[in-house]
């Protein structure tokens, strides 16, 4: 699908975004039966309140949508992308709102019409809108893109999304935007030192592997590490069915990046990406790691598996480590990683941890403005001790079920050397329909980064 704007000079309907409280002051503009047809349908202008006013020939003339009150908005956001599920098709202009909300209420607009049709056909009404003016419309209509790659990659099962299918999702990437693209498989894992990716991938039937994506020649260094467990059953501490249901979007975090390494290519940041998914499947065979298996990692810290459900961290302890080894400008991981981090801030926050202040502070501006929220979590020392065992250099899984996100944040810490790191703790999902996301895959904490990433690197 795609997902743009219509063009500047179309033949558009006007929606009229009115605050509440605001009708009398809008109707005083208009003419006498549009006055009278709006008081008498009872419009307010409460937030998701939605009125076609038809013309002479009966035709919707313009729309009317309600934008409620800056208490009511702040419960929620993307709120015009429900006027544009429910219009019939055509072409539309936004009037009346407010400037500081432009960019966000397009975007939505855009990804109100997203749609994960690879297996039902969907034939949605084309609602298409005018790109408000002083808008940097292809930089929306990038954005919206690479959220439509990273839910299809998410809602798309593990049957048709393996290790061998994310590959080629990588390899389609790269082939777009002529990044090089190199990837070890299988038993070569042992032979260039990633103990740990083949360890959790090695009794599935589609081999474990790194894919290890580069673009840009010039500018600042930044390394994407995605979780790409692509279905994870626990491995053999088994996940009870609930607990398998959701597992294909175990990789949500390959996905992720991946979305927002199409942003970046797209909109040619001068800088030089490198992506890094290690891609498996956490399957139960007889080739299965065991509960009590000690590994060593690549960069030779041992960890002691007390559960081989806890296998996320794992594969990303391995491409981290091997991220941190070209000392980049800055390393982010993004991984479905933990129930906790869901139990902490919900299914609509990412939570993040970073050591630098100021990258935090970065980030949470940049979440404020394009309707992306994220949260600091705290790399908390004195759980430092929680993930030693003693047995092994490290556990990957603490006994006694407290500070979960943050325990696995600082394994996955020990992994990424001294480089500036953040990790993101995401959901990937949305539960049940919301304006501008479907129940299905989701993107979070990409278009966050996106807008931080100037300040941060030095753009």
């Amino acid at each position: 699908m795609t997902l743009t704007f219509a063009p500047a000079d179309a033949d558009a309907i006007p929606v009229h975004v009115i605050e509440e409280g605001g009708l009398d002051a809008w109707a005083e503009g208009q003419d006498e039966f549009t006055a009278r047809f709006v008081r008498s349908a009872g419009f307010s202008g409460a937030l998701g309140s939605t009125l076609r006013v038809p013309g002479p020939d009966g035709a919707v003339a313009m729309v009317l949508a309600g934008y409620g009150t800056v208490q009511a908005r702040a419960r929620g956001r993307f709120h015009l992308a429900a006027v544009a599920a429910n219009l019939p098709e055509g072409t539309y202009r936004l009037e009346g709102l407010p400037p500081e909300r432009a960019a966000e209420e397009a975007l939505g607009w855009l990804l109100a019409a997203y749609a994960f049709d690879r297996y039902r056909a969907r034939t949605r009404a084309q609602v298409r809108l005018v790109a408000p003016e002083g808008l940097d419309a292809g930089r929306i209509e990038t954005m919206a893109a690479g959220e439509a790659l990273t839910r299809d990659l998410i809602n798309t099962p593990a049957a048709d999304m393996g290790p061998v299918e994310l590959e080629a999702a990588c390899a389609d990437l790269a082939g777009r935007f002529g990044a090089q693209l190199d990837v070890i498989r299988g038993d070569a894992l042992i032979e260039h030192n990633f103990p740990l990716i083949h360890a959790v991938g090695r009794a599935a039937e589609q081999a474990p592997r790194l894919i290890d994506m580069r673009w840009g020649e010039t500018g600042p260094t930044l390394t994407l590490v995605g979780k790409g467990v692509c279905f994870d059953t626990g491995g053999l501490n088994l996940k009870p069915a609930a607990g398998m249901a959701l597992m294909k979007k175990d990789m949500g975090g390959a996905a992720t990046v991946l979305g927002l390494a199409q942003m970046i290519m797209a909109l040619a940041l001068p800088l030089r990406l490198r992506v890094l998914v290690p891609a498996a499947e956490n399957a139960v065979s007889g080739a299965a790691f065991r509960p009590g298996d000690i590994l060593t990692a690549r960069n030779g810290l041992t960890v002691e598996v007390n559960n081989t459900d806890a296998e996320g961290r794992l594969v990303l302890a391995d491409a981290l480590a091997l991220g941190a080894e070209t000392a980049p400008d800055m390393m982010v991981s993004m991984a479905t990683l933990t129930g906790a981090a869901r139990v902490a801030v919900g299914p609509d926050i990412a939570p993040f941890y970073t050591d630098d202040d100021a990258l935090a502070a970065a980030l949470a501006a940049s979440a404020a403005q394009v309707a992306d929220p994220v949260w600091r979590m705290p790399f908390h020392q004195p759980y430092e001790e929680m993930i030693e065992p003693g047995i092994a250099d490290l556990d990957n899984a603490p006994s006694g079920g407290f500070a979960g996100s943050i325990t696995a944040a600082l394994f996955l810490r020990r992994f990424a050397g001294d480089t500036r790191f953040a990790h993101f703790d995401i959901y990937g999902w949305t539960a049940k329909d919301a304006p501008a996301r479907p129940k299905g895959g989701v993107g979070m904490g990409a278009r966050t980064l996106l807008d931080a990433l100037p300040g941060v690197l030095g753009l």
